[in-house]
């Protein structure tokens, strides 16, 4: 399909919200569950926005094929945030209470995705992620806005 060729009429504006709980601290392929969503809502063509509600995780679109990219990137950023209550002030909830904000600044809360024929332009190995930072994984509240026909 050539966007560029068709003009874009907005029809259809929609939201929802998606309760994520990982299974662990780390990364959690959600893709399944936004295309599911996207499905639902009977979107061709359009721009999908996400947004987690929260400081202490992040989403990201990163490789969904090798699983030792996720363990690499969760490595990294354990190594640049340590778990440590001697490093920081901000303590309140634990040694992964100040390292889990630390990588949600450093990670995004939102992300923007295009939709065409029905599905998520992301590349062949690319996947939508919750990057749960907390040890105690919590519901995470994923906001999704949809524009498009």
């Amino acid at each position: 399909m050539d966007i560029s060729a068709a003009p874009l009429y907005v029809k259809t504006l929609t939201q929802g919200r998606h309760t994520v709980t990982a299974p662990r601290q780390g990364l959690c392929e959600i893709t399944g569950d936004i295309l599911t969503w996207i499905e639902s809502q009977k979107v061709t063509t359009g721009l999908l926005t996400l947004y987690l509600r929260h400081t202490s995780a992040s989403l990201l679109i990163q490789e969904n094929y090798d699983l030792d990219v996720l363990r690499d990137l969760e490595d990294f950023f354990a190594a640049q945030a340590p778990e440590d209550t001697t490093l920081y002030r901000h303590i309140a909830e634990g040694a992964d209470d100040m390292p889990a904000h630390i990588k949600g600044a450093l990670m995004q809360t939102h992300l923007a995705i295009p939709v065409c024929d029905g599905d998520l332009l992301l590349g062949r190995y690319q996947g939508i992620f919750l990057f749960e930072h907390r040890q105690t994984p919590r519901a995470r509240e994923i906001v999704l806005h949809i524009e498009g026909q």
